[in-house]
């Protein structure tokens, strides 16, 4: 893959959370790095999405150094940074503060294991992080400290964090745990919930993960 063809995967990544509705104005990010890991691509800062081309997208090496782009990296360059630093099975992180997720967050409570759907994609809770400034790399060590692996974390009144091996999965990932926060957030004012036992929710994961079907087992998409 060309560096050209990675922003344009990258835009269009950024442009799928705005249509899904995961984003508003110019909050919110997507990144990927390279195949060789020595560079990401990731979202100019302030620009709304609506008015984002190909050549808008920041390259920026793994020590913060832009590398080709004529705007500033968004603010949570350093957080995403971090992560892959740490994190070599992650090619895509994607931030949101996505409406109900990020309720969660503004709670500091995680999302509870409470569906077979949050056990499929998620393996259990989707976990609440600490508190972590923006701008310097404090996120991107707490999201690896406290995400175990699940693919989504959210950071205690801040927001939503997703990772994915390809941006796709780090897409899907941030729309799948919108949706399941909706509804366990509109289950809650039902009364209080009953999270599944751990032997259940371990056997759907397990099920999603290897026995769903071949779309499951080699895109992770769901059928």
């Amino acid at each position: 893959m060309t560096l050209r063809q990675l922003r344009e995967e990258v835009l269009e990544g950024n442009l799928a959370l705005a249509r899904a509705g995961l984003v508003a104005w110019t909050g919110g990010n997507l990144s990927a790095i390279t195949p060789d890991r020595d560079a990401i691509v990731i979202k100019p800062s302030g620009v709304r999405y609506e008015h984002m081309g190909v050549d808008d997208l920041v390259v920026v090496a793994l020590d913060g150094t832009v590398v080709e782009g004529h705007r500033g990296p968004s603010s949570d360059t350093a957080s995403h940074l971090a992560v892959y630093a740490r994190r070599p099975d992650v090619g895509s992180v994607v931030h949101t503060h996505s409406r109900y997720a990020t309720a969660f967050a503004a709670a500091g409570r995680p999302i509870p294991c409470v569906l077979t759907a949050v056990a499929d994609e998620f393996g259990g809770d989707v976990p609440c992080g600490g508190y972590a400034s923006i701008g310097g790399e404090e996120i991107g060590r707490e999201i690896v400290a406290s995400i175990g692996s699940s693919p989504a974390i959210l950071l205690k009144q801040h927001g939503v964090f997703t990772l994915g091996a390809t941006i796709e999965a780090a897409l899907k990932a941030a729309v799948m745990v919108e949706d399941i926060a909706a509804t366990v957030h509109a289950a809650l004012a039902l009364g209080p919930l009953e999270r599944l036992p751990d032997a259940e929710i371990a056997a759907n994961h397990d099920r999603y993960l290897h026995r769903y079907g071949t779309a499951a087992a080699s895109t992770g998409v769901r059928s």
